[in-house]
């Protein structure tokens, strides 16, 4: 477990699913990810089954906690990437980056040499956030993931342990 000022990053629990529902089922959220919207719980409950797992293995992917309550995921999405999905109703509050900014220490003391992210270009609220956390843009690639029938594009980042 690791806190922040307004924030418990925990490992995921059973528990989550109802607020993690919501937020994978809102399109608001949902609409820079790389799957549709979760239709049905079973979904996202595949989901949180797979990052319960994961954590027990490696504890890199955290759920973040708020006044008790799940709003959202961030950590080591897949190795070296990072990733985090935040409710909507948390955006614009800097919660992203008050967790990216105790996780990144945390990843790299686990012997990462870098970290990447890959994000829809037009998704600039993660990218303006990324840009704050170090990171910095090594290219872009079209048609990276079919999406309800529909190709979008993405852009890379690399963040190395001295930025």
């Amino acid at each position: 477990m690791l806190k922040t000022d307004r924030m418990i990053l925990r490992a995921p629990r059973a528990a989550d699913l109802d607020a993690m529902f919501a937020t994978y089922s809102d399109p608001r959220a949902m609409r820079y990810w790389s799957t549709l919207p979760h239709d049905d719980p079973s979904v996202t409950q595949n989901l949180l089954d797979r990052q319960i797992k994961d954590f027990t293995k490696a504890p890199l992917y955290f759920a973040l906690e708020h006044d008790g309550q799940w709003i959202g995921n961030a950590g080591l999405y897949r190795d070296p990437e990072v990733g985090f999905m935040l409710s909507p109703d948390h955006w614009g509050q800097g919660l992203v980056r008050e967790a990216m900014e105790t996780l990144i220490p945390h990843l790299f003391s686990h012997g990462l040499s870098h970290l990447t992210a890959d994000v829809d270009p037009r998704n600039a609220g993660s990218i303006k956030g990324l840009l704050a956390l170090g990171f910095h843009r090594t290219h872009e690639a079209r048609n990276t993931f079919l999406i309800g029938g529909k190709w979008f594009d993405s852009v890379y980042f690399r963040r190395d342990p001295a930025a």
